[in-house]
């Protein structure tokens, strides 16, 4: 049994990333390397900016929207960004999402689905490596990235795939089966 949460980082009003995480979510089930696949919209989620008193390493949260994210980070086994480029770098809602937690992302593996202009938001995801290694996350090389993403969205603001997209999708989505078996026991609990 494993679970991929496919996180939708942007929040903005006219967001392409509900479209592309929908498109992605579609691949994993269908990919069905992962028992269960869920989409989660950091908008939905609303976190404020970090308003925790105590470091997440310790887990005491006093905010109840804390306690819910840590449940939702703490079931998956592996995950998904689905991230826009801003300025050379990935969006603070996903920064502060991820900055909540501690030991609910150690050793689950992440793959990234960026998007944006020219760059297809190359330069987004290779930032983020440096935070997810920090908490014990291993990025997976292979990777979604979408230049000028408005051109693939349908009438209906569907996605529609290109065949170097959807291989690149199968490409990251083996790569993550692959690396949360291998990483399956350091996330079994540790005996005091």
């Amino acid at each position: 049994m494993s679970k991929l949460e496919i996180i939708v980082a942007s929040t903005r009003p006219g967001r392409v990333g509900p479209s592309v995480a929908r498109w992605i979510d579609s691949e994993a089930v269908a990919h069905a390397g992962f028992t269960e696949v869920e989409t989660v919209d950091l908008a939905e989620v609303d976190l404020p900016f970090m308003n925790e008193p105590h470091h997440p390493r310790l887990g005491r949260y006093v905010h109840q929207h804390t306690r819910d994210w840590s449940a939702k980070v703490a079931e998956a086994d592996a995950f998904v960004f689905v991230m826009p480029e801003y300025n050379y770098g990935y969006n603070a809602e996903l920064k502060n999402a991820i900055d909540y937690l501690h030991n609910e992302w150690q050793y689950k593996p992440v793959g990234m689905v960026s998007y944006g202009g020219v760059s297809a938001g190359t330069r987004a995801a290779q930032m983020i490596k440096q935070v997810v290694t920090t908490l014990k996350m291993t990025p997976v090389f292979e990777a979604v990235s979408i230049p000028f993403v408005q051109q693939f969205l349908d009438d209906d603001r569907r996605l529609v795939p290109n065949e170097i997209m959807s291989s690149s999708a199968k490409a990251m989505l083996d790569e993550l089966a692959r690396v949360t078996d291998a990483l399956r026991p350091l996330r079994a609990p540790v005996a005091p």
